[in-house]
């Protein structure tokens, strides 16, 4: 795994608000290594769309997938596109309303896609993914027949040039508004998992499995 800084470009290095970016690889591990859902930024037929989409990190390289028959996947390998994951940590509520904002770590990967030929890199692709999502399912359910692996496509992107930019902490007013008598503050936001909800066709007798069951 790379311990190499993030390597500025000019569309990842910030011209605003520069103390949020952060340039340790370590950092965009991190938030790629926390996320569940990218959105995946291309152009189709001339139009941009952004698709949400599950994905895993190997490495240095993004793994996406999807259907063989998905628009977006089959345009991806032929142009530039981009990658984003973004977390809300917190509403930030300020004095005025000028000064609301959020605390969030976000990613923001650029590059050329190439779709993945090779058969272990796929599959392990495809791991990734699971994984990310559910961790300890890849060894629980049924692995992809050659049918359904023939009809996914997964998608590579190299890590190599990303942005990563970050805000924490609270509200920051103008001077003369902490006088006001408004609240201020941070309302913080965290992701939580619920109660397993079992499919009705459930084979009675089968339980719930560690790995799904300790993220509760």
């Amino acid at each position: 795994m790379s311990t190499t800084p993030l390597s500025p470009t000019d569309r990842t290095t910030l011209h605003r608000n520069r103390t949020r970016a952060r340039t340790e690889r370590s950092a965009l591990y991190e938030i790629l290594d926390d996320g569940l859902i990218c959105h995946l930024g291309v152009v189709v037929d001339g139009s941009p769309r952004v698709i949400p989409t599950g994905y895993g990190r190997i490495d240095d390289t993004l793994y996406v997938h999807g259907s063989t028959g998905a628009a977006s996947l089959r345009a991806a390998p032929s142009q530039e596109i981009c990658v984003t994951v973004t977390h809300l940590d917190g509403i930030v509520l300020a004095r005025s309303l000028f000064h609301h904002s959020v605390n969030y770590r976000s990613a923001v990967v650029y590059g050329v896609p190439r779709t993945v030929t090779d058969p272990d890199e796929k599959l392990a692709g495809l791991r990734a993914v699971t994984e990310r999502l559910a961790p300890g399912q890849w060894k629980t359910a049924r692995r992809p027949t050659p049918k359904e692996m023939a009809a996914t496509s997964v998608l590579a992107l190299s890590l190599e040039e990303a942005s990563v930019k970050m805000r924490q902490g609270g509200p920051l007013d103008d001077d003369e508004d902490y006088a006001l008598d408004v609240w201020a503050g941070v309302l913080p936001v965290h992701r939580t998992f619920g109660e397993p909800v079992p499919d009705p066709r459930l084979r009675p007798g089968i339980p719930v499995p560690p790995h799904i069951a300790d993220r509760a």
